[in-house]
């Protein structure tokens, strides 16, 4: 086994299965380690110890390239591989099986982990028809936001990217944030040139609820914004702490997104499970469109899916509604619609 493939795949698997970041990063920096290196080179330096004294290569990660280098899978790879044929939730398989693409992710152009390819080629793996690449706006200074040049500059790698794939289509989008006044932070211009736009909320989450209401009516009412990301920006577990949701009248805003076919995010990441159930069921009540994604900052967590799929099959939403089991050229009508 290509040792490189074996660390890229147990950092994938730890993601997956919501590990530390540090002990995630030491597979996929080992990786990057030997990734240089002829493959005659790593054999011979695996097999006389050399490996050991490279800064960067630990125990854990010389065992699986020695291993790999002899033709094993790994232990460690293997004993992922065991537990990650568990699903990762229990309800919402058939719905789940339904999805086609994912359209809300992050690369290491803002603040998710990986490059692009990295975060592709999961979504590749993981059979995905599609996957949008959505780093976020430039407002967004503490993830890196994207400038409108920055921004253009990876329209241009994600264009060179898809003239290779065959079967799989890296839509381009952004992350954009709604400001305060209920502008999208990014050029018009810009926006003309996405495939995708999720437009979310990300500061003074603790507004009274008619100044966020009015500030998420304008971003639903731009003629780009094509989903409503996280809509009430709460934290229920993780890292980060806990936070409580937004207030905002949500009959009021659902009731615009249905207007104006803007579909409202299942956000599938486990600290967010947003919106909460009784928004769910508003926004169906309203008649609006859904989009079950991962909000994914690593290849490993866009297997979350899963997550999204049992929450909105445990809400009775209609996969004929959720606009990610839609193929790619009625997903991209839906989205021109909005021009």
């Amino acid at each position: 086994m290509d040792p490189r493939d074996a660390l890229h795949e147990i950092a994938f698997r730890l993601e997956r299965e919501r590990a530390p970041q540090f002990k995630v990063q030491a597979f996929r920096k080992a990786a990057g380690i030997i990734a240089p290196l002829g493959v005659q080179e790593v054999v011979a330096r695996a097999r006389d110890g050399r490996l050991k004294s490279m800064k960067g290569i630990g125990g854990r990660t010389f065992e699986v390239i020695r291993q790999a280098v002899d033709g094993a899978v790994p232990d460690y790879l293997e004993d992922l591989r065991r537990r990650g044929q568990e699903p990762l939730a229990e309800g919402g398989a058939e719905l789940r099986a339904a999805l086609r693409g994912d359209l809300h992710a992050h690369s290491e152009w803002s603040d998710g982990t990986t490059p692009i390819e990295q975060m592709a080629d999961a979504a590749r793996m993981l059979g995905r028809e599609y996957q949008a690449l959505t780093d976020h706006s430039p407002t967004l200074t503490i993830a890196k936001g994207l400038s409108a040049e920055r921004l253009s500059e990876q329209l241009e790698l994600v264009a060179a990217l898809n003239d290779g794939y065959d079967g799989f289509r890296l839509l381009s989008g952004i992350e954009v944030d709604i400001l305060e006044t209920g502008e999208l932070d990014q050029t018009p211009e810009m926006l003309d040139r996405l495939d995708i736009v999720v437009a979310s909320v990300h500061s003074k989450l603790r507004s009274p609820k008619a100044t966020m209401t009015e500030r998420m009516l304008g971003g639903v009412r731009d003629p780009h914004t094509n989903v409503l990301g996280h809509c009430t920006g709460r934290l229920v577990e993780g890292s980060r702490g806990t936070r409580p949701q937004s207030e905002f009248d949500a009959k009021e805003v659902f009731a615009e997104c249905a207007a104006r076919n803007v579909a409202v995010e299942i956000n599938s990441r486990p600290e967010r499970q947003d919106p909460p159930d009784d928004l769910i069921q508003l926004a169906l009540d309203a008649g609006c469109l859904f989009s079950i994604d991962t909000d994914a900052h690593a290849p490993g967590q866009l297997d979350f899916l899963a997550y999204g799929a049992e929450r909105a099959a445990k809400n009775g939403v209609p996969a004929e509604r959720i606009v990610t089991t839609w193929p790619l050229d009625r997903l991209l009508d839906w989205t021109n619609s909005r021009d």
